[in-house]
């Protein structure tokens, strides 16, 4: 499973949230290829599933792909949370 983190630049905060990903993936005993990226780049990309802040990741939202949407990027039991059922 691919999943792309998302953020406007692709940089400090999708970068600081994939690690919160992997932690939370890891505590669910799951695995998956965890990237990051800027929005223009993920528009073009393909992946299983899109995380990241809901004002970013709702450009994403095409009714096709799997959009989590994370408020707290550092919070592991909201990902968790949100991971879970789509596993």
């Amino acid at each position: 499973m691919k999943i792309l983190v998302v953020c406007g630049n692709g940089l400090g905060s999708s970068f600081m949230m994939a690690l919160t990903v992997k932690k939370a993936l890891a505590e669910l005993g799951q695995e998956a290829d965890v990237t990051h990226t800027d929005l223009t780049t993920a528009t073009a990309e393909q992946a299983d599933m899109y995380i990241g802040a809901g004002d970013i990741v709702d450009q994403l939202d095409d009714g096709f792909r799997k959009i989590v949407r994370v408020v707290n990027m550092m919070s592991i039991p909201e990902i968790k949370s949100k991971l879970e059922p789509l596993l």
